[in-house]
């Protein structure tokens, strides 16, 4: 039997439970449609990876059919014109994918084939970890204890393939014009990245062999090198959570001094569990606040601000090499993260949404349920989410987690001679040490956008009205 194998999220061979099913059955013909239909649509970054992730797929395959438009017409077509009885799919979590595929299926089983989809982008389904009252979880460690006691399927093998090709091809992955042009802001990216499934599992090797080793800890450190980096890899799937967490258990027998460092990284996969869990049974996540006294919060329009937050011109080095970062290279530290969101949510008081459209845009690991969840976790609004008192200080979390200045220096090379203990707050250095350093605020690097202590009195004042449409409601 010849059956269409529809790759989305899932652009792997190893661990595919599509994959192993369809092969099982006979020829496959592999497919990927870029779905015009989705919105937003995907963002440029990320464009950018699924481009180069896609010629690694075509490459290990040895053929790949690309197609744009619409996959709820154009899978029924293909069928048709193959001549394919069989449709496998892996699952996707996101609104539009399940109504989309629930269309689909409805229809190719409506016309007598056959169409089976799968899971393979987490170690358990959302609605497989629920309460005792049967309803979701909304705080994330009686979800994560709930998820752990769970068995984890073991990894899949990849299977021998018998890939076919019909002529002609009706696109090429070049047709589908992902890469930016004029200008090229991509043009470095290959320096820092490799995608496609042989570098998420060369990341993975190196995060394994040394990066884990104090992971617990130094994971908060943006100017070391104790993070995995293997996010955008999972957005793609270019490797499993599954064969994650089974090399991690298998690293733990082997080294169980490692056992706290392992644990916490595992933890980190659950947070990606527990997003699309939330994302699954609140559909509305990345457009409503999830706690609905927020509505009454009073969000600023600040067109001005926001440009400079996006462009890392605050005037908090901290905030600013995170901003960079991101935009040089697709991709900004977890805890930097959290603290360019806050600013721009507390210190700025821009909602929350501004923020998850632009790392939507700009992020490559950028995923419908991590970037909402995250978004409303930072803004308070969200499930399990931060106190809304929590204002983070972007200058001690910069002299907190980058204490030398190596990752603001790395980033803000205009700062790069301020002495550490300047570093993160030039506007507070005197004169002298500032003329010394070649730093000329308000000339080569910008005065603060707005006060610390008068942007967290605000944003508390702001809250003040959460608090009181939360308990009028």
């Amino acid at each position: 039997m010849t059956s269409i194998l529809w790759f989305r999220q899932d652009l792997r061979l190893s661990d595919n439970p599509a994959l192993v099913y369809a092969t099982a059955q006979g020829p496959i013909i592999p497919v990927y449609i870029f779905d015009d239909t989705q919105s937003p649509a995907l963002g440029g970054a990320s464009q950018w990876w699924l481009h180069h992730s896609l010629k690694s797929l075509r490459d290990t395959l040895k053929g790949l059919i690309v197609l744009r438009g619409d996959p709820v017409h154009l899978i029924p077509e293909l069928t048709q014109s193959t001549g394919a009885s069989a449709v496998f799919w892996n699952r996707c979590y996101d609104p539009h994918a399940i109504k989309r595929d629930k269309a689909l299926k409805s229809l190719l089983l409506e016309r007598g084939l056959i169409a089976r989809s799968f899971n393979a982008s987490l170690i358990h389904e959302p609605w497989q970890i629920e309460t005792q009252t049967g309803g979701p979880y909304k705080v994330f460690s009686a979800f994560w204890r709930a998820a752990s006691q769970r068995q984890a399927n073991v990894p899949l093998a990849r299977p021998l393939i018998d890939v076919v090709t019909p002529d002609p091809q009706q696109g090429t992955i070049d047709d589908l014009s992902l890469l930016p042009h004029n200008p090229d802001w991509a043009a470095t990216w290959l320096d820092y990245w490799s995608p496609g499934e042989a570098g998420a599992l060369e990341r993975l090797n190196i995060f394994l062999a040394g990066g884990i080793e104090g992971y617990g800890e130094l994971r908060n450190r943006p100017d070391l090198g104790n993070v995995s980096r293997l996010s955008p890899h999972l957005r793609f799937g270019e490797v499993s959570p599954r064969e994650i967490f089974s090399n991690l258990q298998r690293l733990e027998h082997q080294r169980p001094e490692l056992s706290r460092d392992i644990e916490k990284f595992k933890s980190e996969l659950g947070w990606r569990e527990f997003s699309h869990h939330l994302l699954f049974h609140f559909p509305d996540l990345q457009k409503q606040n999830w706690r609905a006294g927020f509505d009454a919060y009073p969000w600023r329009n600040d067109p001005e601000s926001l440009v400079a937050w996006q462009k890392g011109q605050t005037g908090y080095p901290f905030v600013d090499a995170g901003l960079r970062e991101l935009w040089q290279t697709g991709y900004v530290h977890n805890r930097v993260r959290m603290v360019v969101a806050s600013f721009l949510t507390k210190h700025l008081r821009i909602h929350w949404r501004t923020g998850e459209s632009w790392f939507w845009d700009t992020l490559l690991d950028a995923d419908t349920a991590n970037n909402a969840a995250g978004w409303q976790w930072v803004a308070g609004c969200g499930a399990d989410a931060a106190p809304y008192f929590r204002i983070f200080n972007p200058i001690e979390q910069g002299r907190k987690f980058d204490p030398n200045g190596a990752y603001v220096r790395k980033w803000c090379p205009e700062l790069s001679a301020l002495d550490s203990d300047l570093i993160h707050a030039p506007f507070e250095a005197p004169p002298l040490a500032l003329e010394t350093a070649g730093v000329r605020l308000g000339k080569n690097y910008p005065h603060p956008i707005v006060s610390h202590k008068a942007a967290r009195e605000a944003a508390l004042k702001g809250y003040e009205t959460v608090k009181r449409a939360t308990h009028q409601g």
